[in-house]
């Protein structure tokens, strides 16, 4: 067992993977199968003595050999579709599970998006992460790819969709971990936006509460949830995190859109020097345990509505609440041979359009910012084809964020152009 080389354990592991869903079609084979998944099923209490003895020898790897198996994997597997196999691992059983998210670093740290909660983590320091949004007209659907552009030949790598709802004061993205399933009771809902009746105000909600208890929960009188998934540990509400808002364009003067952004879940001092942005741990249901955003959205549950449109929801800060960080327009500038506002996208961006813009700190002399800090582009959003569009984010936001921030340039805003 200890001889054996990486690729044969790697190649074992997705056998065993794919092996799972196809049980009832081995026939002879079926007890043979049954022995060898038992140990990928992980328990909710400990198994027993007999139990052990029965599960396959994957779950009881010596630790450091499997320690040693996992880190590997970890640093050779860095990009999709090729880091399925870092989730695969964590699959195996809840020994590996466990390891695996012990060596598995946030998107701060390392730069790489694994995990399902990594999409509500802040992004890397140093460099972006380079995302592209595709949006499908017919079903007012925006899909949040990882990677650099749309590639040929390989499946993209999936990580948030959303469905544009038209209400009739005002206009709801709801935003998903599948492309299937935009119910907000269903275990994949992470958050929605919501504009005013004019699209000048939008307000980024979380399916989850900020992990530092900056904002509590918002008031609601009436919940949205399966019937068969009432938990009194989670409640089923949305918490406001943050407001996009669009100066309006009274005198109809040229130039791009002016927006301004207050996340309330981000402190200012995360920018300052030594400073931290929030970064939870968990998503609630478990989500981060069923390790992939790809799932299938079968066996749905009947489901009790009884939210309201018309129920709104405001921040509420706790006592000594510290100072939100706000994110303002990078300042365009006109260029006078291509007659039009200009940005530096760095090639991310090759279409003009009104929906391009570039995100910065905005910082008051009192915040002490360093003027580096405050140059350093937070998100960027701009248009390179047809329904086609890039979005890159770094430190403090993380990619649920960013995505919400970028849905906004989706919405009809006459007052703004």
């Amino acid at each position: 067992m200890i001889q054996m080389s990486l690729k044969s354990i790697m190649r074992e592991l997705k056998e065993l993977k794919d092996g799972i869903g196809n049980m009832s079609k081995r026939g002879d084979q079926s007890k043979l199968w049954r022995s060898r998944t038992r140990s990928h099923v992980a328990p909710d209490e400990a198994p027993l003595e007999s139990q052990l003895s029965e599960q396959s020898p994957w779950a009881n790897l010596p630790p450091e050999l499997l320690l040693d198996i996992i880190q590997r994997v970890e640093e050779s597997e860095t990009a999709w579709p090729a880091r399925a196999v870092v989730l695969f691992c964590a699959a195996v059983c809840r020994s590996w599970r466990e390891i695996t998210k012990e060596i598995v670093k946030t998107p701060e740290q390392c730069g790489r998006l694994t995990f399902p909660i990594s999409l509500k983590q802040p992004g890397p320091r140093e460099s972006s992460i380079q995302c592209y949004i595709r949006r499908d007209r017919t079903s007012s659907t925006y899909l949040l790819f990882y990677g650099l552009v749309p590639s040929e030949g390989e499946s993209d790598k999936l990580l948030l969709a959303a469905r544009k709802v038209r209400r009739a004061t005002c206009t709801d993205f709801v935003i998903s971990l599948v492309a299937d399933d935009f119910s907000r009771a269903s275990n994949t809902y992470v958050g929605k936006l919501r504009s005013n009746f004019l699209g000048t105000k939008f307000t980024v909600y979380d399916s989850q509460p900020p992990c530092d208890s900056m904002i509590q929960s918002t008031a609601r009188s009436s919940r949205r949830f399966h019937s068969k998934r009432v938990s009194p540990r989670l409640p089923a509400c949305n918490y406001t995190i943050g407001t996009v808002t669009y100066e309006l364009n009274v005198l109809r003067t040229r130039g791009p859109r002016r927006m301004h952004c207050i996340l309330h879940s981000i402190p200012v001092s995360a920018i300052q020097e030594g400073g931290t942005a929030p970064t939870p741990s968990a998503l609630p249901q478990s989500l981060d345990e069923q390790l992939s955003p790809l799932h299938s959205s079968k066996g749905k549950e009947p489901i009790v509505d009884t939210i309201s449109p018309s129920i709104r929801a405001t921040p509420v800060f706790s006592p000594g609440s510290r100072e939100p960080l706000a994110l303002k327009n990078k300042a365009p500038r006109w260029h006078e041979q291509l007659q039009c506002w200009c940005l530096n996208f760095k090639g991310r961006v090759t279409v003009a359009s009104v929906k391009n813009f570039q995100l910065v700190a905005a910082v008051e002399p009192s915040h002490n910012v360093s003027p580096e800090e405050q140059e350093k582009v937070i998100l960027q959003f701009g248009k390179i084809g047809k329904d086609i569009f890039t979005m890159d984010y770094r430190y403090p936001l993380s990619a649920f964020q960013a995505f919400a921030i970028s849905l906004s340039c989706f919405d009809t805003k006459p007052a703004c152009e």
